[in-house]
């Protein structure tokens, strides 16, 4: 057994429980000079600048981390161990730094990004650079987060002579090894490397506008395996990302925010179109949310009891375009109704006989004859 000076003051106790006081000792007195140096700091007037701010809150776990290993440095070789205990007090503090310097690495990526993506103004409908940016980088940011975190809990685990034993034999045997891991991880590998060409080719942003699988969103978030599609009754939908490079979907937004809107009449062939198209531009002109770039009238279809009226506008999105729609269909039916009700499509149930039958018994006059005759 191994004699230090901390363990001649304490003879009356056992070895192991002396270490174990020391250490926890050692741990809370690092937390409570890392807690008043904390408060101390955020108190100065210096570090209210918001980046300081920031740079503080977010490093103050890697900070008592590392106060913790620093205190633990000088306390375990005073440790009253043997020599086999102490190599593995030397093992668990090296796995330790290493994860704190993997702490570090993956912490300056974050801020890093975090500070590029910062200086772009995202949530715009036009601002494709900007959510371009923030889609590659926080694709990139959670797959580079991974790849820190699998090779520093790697390199932590192989200080240790079991797992470095195991590491040696699952390289000697990598053939078989890369294939089992390759049938059984195919659908995450799969997933990574769309994440990687969604990063480089950008089918989709963050904010994009999207129709998949029947339902219409926003692009809400981009992970590393999946994404969360913000559907347009705050409803989520979660896709994995291998389906967008997979599968075919809508992007609505995917080079201008600006898009079109079709409304949709069917008229009798009595309708008088000039003043139809005259009228749907006046409503579309009192409307804010027109774009003022596109706006036309036109018949498309011939059929058999009505003629098909397509009104096509344009707007800034596609929220405001469906609002736009829902204004004109609205107007033009109640001016239609009001103006020209014998304009209205004649084949209606209340239309196809000579005089509906009240629920009294009585005979009705037919609503559609009744407005031929009436006076305008």
């Amino acid at each position: 057994m191994q004699t230090t000076p901390v363990g001649r003051y304490f003879v009356w106790a056992p070895d192991w429980l002396v270490a174990l006081v020391l250490v926890v000792a050692a741990v809370a007195a690092a937390m409570v000079v890392h807690g008043l140096l904390y408060n101390l700091i955020v108190r100065l007037s210096w570090s209210r600048h918001p980046v300081v701010n920031t740079l503080i809150r977010r490093t103050r776990g890697v900070t008592r981390y590392g106060l913790i290993l620093f205190v633990l440095s000088i306390v375990i070789p005073i440790l009253p161990l043997d020599r086999a205990a102490t190599d593995i007090a030397n093992k668990v503090f090296i796995a330790a730094l290493i994860l704190l310097i993997g702490w570090i690495v993956l912490l300056a990526a974050n801020l890093s990004a975090d500070h590029y993506v910062g200086r772009f103004q995202a949530g715009a409908s036009d601002d494709f650079l900007a959510r371009k940016a923030v889609t590659q980088v926080e694709v990139l940011k959670r797959i580079l987060d991974a790849l820190i975190i699998v090779v520093a809990v790697a390199f932590a685990l192989m200080t240790f002579e079991p797992v470095r034993q195991l590491g040696l034999s699952l390289f000697a045997s990598a053939g078989v090894v890369g294939i089992v891991a390759g049938v059984a991880l195919r659908s995450v590998l799969a997933n990574f490397f769309a994440g990687l060409q969604i990063a480089l080719t950008q089918p989709i942003r963050i904010h994009d506008v999207v129709t998949i699988e029947g339902e219409f969103g926003h692009v809400e978030e981009l992970s590393s395996a999946y994404v969360v599609i913000r559907l347009w009754d705050l409803r989520r939908l979660v896709v994995p990302l291998s389906y967008f490079i997979e599968k075919p979907f809508q992007n609505w937004t995917r080079s201008s925010s600006r898009i079109l809107g079709t409304v949709f009449l069917h008229m009798d062939y009595s309708v008088p179109i000039e003043t139809i198209r005259k009228k749907a531009r006046e409503i579309v002109e009192d409307s804010g949310l027109w774009d003022k770039q596109v706006f036309s009238v036109q018949v498309t279809d011939m059929k058999e009891n009505a003629l098909e009226i397509r009104v096509l506008v344009s707007a800034a999105d596609s929220g405001r375009c469906w609002d736009l729609r829902c204004e004109v269909r609205e107007k033009l039916i109640e001016f239609i109704r009001t103006e020209y009700p014998a304009a209205l499509p004649q084949h209606r149930p209340a239309a196809l006989t000579e005089g509906a039958v009240s629920q009294n018994g009585q005979q009705r006059p037919d609503p559609v004859k009744a407005a031929d005759v009436a006076p305008h």
